[in-house]
C-alpha cells in the first residue's frame, strides 16, 4: 500500500482584484514614491497604533504638496483613510484622516467630492458628526472641561468635517439634498452654532456650510426655525443683534432662511423677520476702516468679511424683486430682472391700435384681460398687419409720474433700508483706492450690489402714482450713485475692461430708472459710444480666419446679451428717453442708426442690432414726445429703418437655430415688431409742416 502523500503548503494567493501600482516612469517622481510616499503608507496599515498614528499626521503634512498628493493617490490612499484610518481605535490617527480627506477636497477638483460621495463618503461623516455632536452636549464631563489638547482634537475634526460638507455641498445638487437629509449631520450644525467659544475658523466654517445648504432650501428653513433642541434661530438672531464680523456671516444664513420660508416686507415671520433687520447690520459692517495692520492676515480677514456682507446686499437687492411682485399692494410694470419687453405683438384689435409683446402677461388685472377678451371675440377675423395700442405702447416706454405722493417705504423697509443705509456705503465703497487684489475686489462687489438693486428699481412703473413714493425715495439715490460711482469711474478712462462692463451694466440700470432725468455731465453720453468701439473691436479680435464657420463670433461668449457692447447700446437708448434733451436724443439716434446700418457686415454682432431696434422702439415709440418730431421725423429715421428691413432678414436667417436658439428667437422677434413699426409710424406721420416747423 502506498504511503499517503502530505500536500504542498503553498503561501497565501495574493488578492486577486487589487492591482499592483506601477511605479512613475518620471525618475525624480520614482524616487520621492521610494522616500516618502511609500514608507508612510506602509506605516499607516501598520499593526502598531503608534506608527499608523504617526504616518496618518505625516500623510495630513506632506498631502498639500501637488507631487505628493499625486503620488498618494496613486498608493489608493482614499481607499486606505476611508477603510481603515476613520475607523482606527486612536482618536488622533482619525483626526488626521479627516485632514488629509479635507485637504484633498480642496486641492481637487468637484469631480473628487463626486468620487468621495459614491465611496459613501457620508456615512462616514454621519458617524463622526454624531459622536462629535455628543461630546460636545455632554454633560458628564462638560466639554468646557476637558483639557486644552482634546478641545483641539474635536475643533480640528469639525472643522475637516464641515470642508468636507461645504466642497460636498456644492459638487452636485443630490449631494446637497442628501446631507440635508441626514438629520445627524443637521443637529451637528445646529450645536456647534449654540456652543459657546467655538474657535473663528470653526465658526465661520460652520456659517459658510450652512450659507451654502440654505439657498432655497425649504426643508432646512424649517428646520432652523422650528430647532427646539438647539435653538439654533434664536442664536442667530442673537448674533445678529451683538455684530461684529460673526454677525454677517450668520445674515447670510437667515438671508436664504427668509428667502426660502417666503419671509417677506409684506408677508414677514416671527417677530417681524425679514431681510430689512439684515441690512442694518451689513451696513455697520460696511463702514468698518480697514486694519492698520496688514499682518498676521487682519487685511485678508477684513476682505473677506467685506466681500461677504457685499454678496450678501447683492442677494437682497435682487430678492427684492419677489417682495415687489409679491407685495399686498402690486407693482404696475414689476417684471422679474431677466424679463424683457420682447416688442410688438400681433395686435387683434382697431387699424389704428398698437400692442405690445408683454410676455406671459402677468401683470396685467383681470379687468384689461376680460376687455381684451371682448376685443379679441369681436375682432377674431383681423389681419397680421393690424396696428397697435398707443396707450399698450406708454405702459413700456412710461416715464414718471409728477404727482406728489406723502407716502413713505413703510411698507416696504427693506427698500428703505438700502436705499437709505446700504446704498451710501456702497457708494463709498466703489471709491476706495484699488492697490491691492483685496481693494479691487471689494470694489468690484460694491458695484455689483448697486447694480442688483438698480436693476429692481428699473423694473418698477412709475408712471402710475401709486409708486410715487418709491419714485421720491429712489431718484435722488440714484442720481448720486450716477453722480458719485459711475461718472468718476467713466472721468477715469481705466484700460480696465471688465470693469467697464460692471460700470456699464449699472449705468444701464440706473439710466433706465431715472426715465430720461439723468444727471449727466457734458458729453458723458459719448463715453458709451467710445466704449462701444472698443467692444467692437475687441469682438473683431476674437473672429478666427476660419471663413467657414458662419457664428464663429457668436461663440466667443456664452450669452450674447450680456456682452459690453449690448450693454452700452442699453444705457444710451436709456439716456435718450423722453425727457432727455434733443441734442443727446439726436446724437444717440444718429448713433443707432449708424449701428443698425452697419447689420450684417463683419465685426456687428446679432446681438446689438436686435438691442439697437429695441432701444429706437422704446424711444420713438410715442409721436407725442417731442423727440418724434424733432428728430425722428426731421432726421429722416424712417427711411433708414424702411431700408433696413432686408439686411435684418438677412441677420435673423444667419444665425444657426439649433446653436443659438435664443438669439435666433429674439431676431426673428425684432423683425417682426420692425415691420410693425415701420407700419406704425407710416400711419402716424406728422404732416410736412408740423415736421419741419
Amino acid at each position: 500500500m502506498g504511503k499517503s502523500r502530505k500536500n504542498r503548503v503553498r503561501p497565501n494567493r495574493a488578492d486577486p482584484i487589487a492591482k499592483p501600482v506601477k511605479p512613475p516612469s518620471d525618475p525624480e517622481l520614482a524616487a520621492l514614491r521610494e522616500s516618502r510616499i511609500l514608507p508612510v503608507v506602509k506605516d499607516l496599515q501598520s499593526p502598531d497604533i503608534k506608527s499608523r498614528t504617526a504616518a496618518a499626521g505625516a500623510i495630513a503634512n506632506i498631502v498639500q504638496d501637488t507631487k505628493c498628493r499625486k503620488l498618494l493617490l496613486r498608493e489608493q490612499i482614499v481607499p486606505i483613510v476611508l477603510t481603515e484610518t476613520l475607523t482606527d481605535n486612536s482618536i488622533d490617527s482619525r483626526a488626521a484622516g479627516w485632514e488629509i480627506l479635507k485637504v484633498l477636497v480642496q486641492e481637487e477638483e468637484s469631480d473628487f467630492c463626486i468620487h468621495l460621495y459614491r465611496l459613501d463618503i457620508l456615512t462616514a461623516i454621519e458617524h463622526a458628526a454624531k459622536a462629535l455632536n455628543e461630546t460636545l452636549a455632554s454633560t458628564e464631563p462638560p466639554f468646557a472641561k476637558l483639557t486644552k489638547g482634546q478641545q483641539r482634537i474635536v475643533w480640528d475634526m469639525s472643522h475637516s468635517l464641515l470642508v468636507l460638507l461645504s466642497s460636498l455641498a456644492l459638487a452636485r445638487d443630490e449631494i446637497l439634498e442628501a446631507i440635508v437629509a441626514n438629520q445627524n449631520i443637521v443637529r451637528f450644525l445646529f450645536r456647534i452654532v449654540a456652543t459657546e467659544a467655538v474657535p473663528q475658523a470653526a465658526f465661520e466654517e460652520t456659517l459658510s456650510c450652512l450659507m451654502t445648504l440654505s439657498e432655497d432650501n425649504l426643508p432646512l428653513g424649517q428646520a432652523i426655525t422650528d430647532d427646539q433642541e438647539t435653538r439654533c434661530y434664536d442664536k442667530l438672531l442673537e448674533l445678529v443683534a451683538a455684530g461684529g464680523p460673526r454677525s454677517v456671516f450668520v445674515c447670510g444664513v437667515l438671508h436664504n432662511v427668509f428667502a426660502s420660508l417666503q419671509w417677506l416686507d409684506h408677508s414677514p415671520g416671527k417677530d417681524g423677520a425679514c431681510d430689512a433687520m439684515l441690512v442694518s447690520t451689513l451696513s455697520k459692517a460696511l463702514e468698518q476702516p480697514p486694519p492698520s495692520n496688514k499682518a498676521n492676515g487682519q487685511a485678508d480677514n477684513w476682505a473677506q468679511m467685506m466681500q461677504v456682507a457685499l454678496e450678501i446686499v447683492a442677494s437682497i437687492g435682487t430678492d427684492l424683486q419677489t417682495a415687489l411682485e409679491k407685495g399686498n399692494r402690486p407693482q404696475p410694470g414689476s417684471a422679474s430682472k431677466d424679463e424683457e419687453w420682447n416688442g410688438f405683438e400681433e395686435a387683434e384689435k382697431d387699424d389704428d391700435a398698437m400692442d405690445v409683446d408683454e410676455g406671459s402677461g402677468d401683470d396685467k388685472d383681470d379687468d384689461e384681460e376680460e376687455e381684451e377678451a371682448e376685443e379679441d371675440d369681436e375682432e377674431e377675423s383681423d389681419s397680421d398687419d393690424s396696428e397697435f395700442d398707443e396707450a399698450d405702447l406708454e405702459k413700456v416706454t412710461g416715464i414718471d409720474s409728477e404727482d406728489d405722493n406723502e407716502d413713505d417705504l413703510d411698507d416696504l423697509p427693506t427698500l428703505r433700508e438700502l436705499i437709505n443705509k446700504a446704498i451710501p456705503q456702497l457708494i463709498r465703497l466703489t471709491n476706495i483706492t484699488v492697490d491691492d487684489d483685496n481693494s479691487m475686489a471689494i470694489q468690484g462687489h460694491a458695484i455689483s450690489a448697486l447694480n442688483n438693486i438698480a436693476w429692481t428699481i428699473s423694473c418698477i412703473d412709475f408712471s402710475g402714482g401709486e409708486n410715487a413714493n418709491i419714485w421720491k425715495a429712489w431718484a435722488p439715490a440714484g442720481k448720486r450713485i450716477w453722480q458719485r460711482t459711475i461718472s468718476p469711474i467713466l472721468e477715469a478712462d481705466s484700460a480696465d475692461l471688465q470693469l467697464a462692463t460692471q460700470v456699464t451694466s449699472l449705468a444701464w440700470a440706473v439710466a433706465r430708472s431715472l426715465n430720461g432725468t439723468t444727471p449727466l455731465s457734458k458729453n458723458e453720453h459719448r463715453k458709451f459710444m467710445s466704449l462701444y468701439q472698443v467692444s467692437k473691436a475687441q469682438q473683431q479680435n476674437t473672429i478666427t480666419s476660419d471663413v467657414n464657420d458662419q457664428n464663429k463670433d457668436q461663440q466667443t461668449q456664452e450669452d450674447p446679451f450680456q456682452g459690453l457692447g449690448v450693454k452700452c447700446i442699453g444705457v444710451l437708448g436709456a439716456l435718450a428717453r423722453d425727457p432727455a434733451p434733443i441734442d443727446i436724443n439726436r446724437e444717440v439716434g444718429v448713433f443707432l442708426m449708424t449701428l443698425l446700418g452697419s447689420a450684417g457686415e463683419p465685426g456687428v454682432a446679432p446681438a446689438d442690432i436686435i438691442q439697437g431696434l429695441n432701444e429706437v422702439f422704446d424711444i420713438y415709440g410715442d409721436e407725442e414726445y417731442t423727440c418724434d418730431a424733432e428728430v425722428f421725423w426731421k432726421n429722416g429715421f424712417f427711411n433708414h429703418l424702411e431700408e433696413l428691413q432686408p439686411k435684418v432678414k438677412a441677420v435673423a436667417k444667419g444665425i444657426n437655430k439649433r446653436a443659438f436658439e435664443e438669439l435666433r428667437i429674439k431676431a426673428d422677434e425684432a423683425l417682426i415688431n420692425l415691420g410693425r413699426f415701420v407700419q406704425y409710424k407710416k400711419k402716424h406721420a406728422p404732416k410736412v409742416k408740423e415736421a419741419t416747423k
